[in-house]
Formats: C-alpha cells, structure tokens, sequence
C-alpha cells in the first residue's frame, strides 16, 4: 500500500503540479475539521501516512480572529475561537505519538503566522525531546481558492 498525504484546511483544495498526477507522489487526502482529521487518520493509520499538512483556521470564529487581532496585532487569543483549529489537530497528534504511534513528517501551510509558528513551535518541541529532526517548516501548496 503507497502511503498517504494528509491536507487539513477547511476551504483550500491542493493542487497537482500543472493538474497532472505526478508518478511516485501520492494524491492529498483531503479533510476539512478536527473531527474530519482525526477520523482519517485514525481510519489509515499512521503508519501508513507519509506526510501530514495543517492549516490553523477552521472555521468563521477562527478566520474573524485572524481578521481582527493576529492580521493587525501579531496576537493570537484561543478564546476567541469557537470551533477547533490546526493547533487541537496538532496537540492530538503530538498526542498519538506520546502513545506510541509512529511519528510522521507535518509541515504547516497556514496563512496565520501566528498559529503556524505555535503548531510548529509544539511538533518541533516534541522532536527535540525526542531526538528526532525539527523538521516542521511552514511551507507554501499550490492549491485552489
């Protein structure tokens, strides 16, 4: 079975390069919420799962924040956020691996460089401790919208 690439964002839909499937690099799983992206991963199993893609915002409450105090303030204040975001993906995660699951590369696309520098700073962190490289960057995905 090839492993798979997991993309979290609840509007943004990755793209291929020119469209096209490219040999070798397997095709996004797609999940749009918490609940989405825990139930996939869980459903394929981290073993079986190469990379791992996260956006912070999910959600109206999330992208108001973003709007009114991260874009204007640098800050970033969870209580104004309703639903769950990248950073409760990120600590369920971080969670697995504590549990023994296997650790999986993730790297962060989000446009809130606020909360991706938290989401990076916490898998970053559990790398350190581990031994493992810091390797969670943020990077930027062709993708629609």
């Amino acid at each position: 079975m090839n492993k798979k690439r997991i993309y979290l964002d609840d509007v943004r839909t990755p793209v291929s390069p020119n469209n096209e499937w490219v040999e070798g690099i397997p095709e996004w799983t797609v999940v749009r919420s918490y609940d989405e992206f825990v139930a996939k991963v869980t459903e394929i199993g981290l073993e079986n799962i190469e990379l791992i893609s996260l956006d912070h915002d999910l959600g109206p409450s999330a992208m108001a924040e973003w709007h009114s105090n991260v874009y204007r303030n640098y800050e970033l204040n969870y209580d104004n956020i309703e639903e769950k975001t990248g950073m409760d993906c990120t600590k369920w995660l971080v969670n697995q691996w504590l549990d023994g699951a296997p650790v999986v590369d993730v790297v962060i696309h989000s446009a809130n460089a606020v909360g991706s520098a938290n989401m990076m700073g916490y898998i970053n962190n559990y790398r350190h401790i581990h031994r493992l490289p810091q390797n969670c960057v943020r990077v930027q995905i062709e993708h629609t919208v």
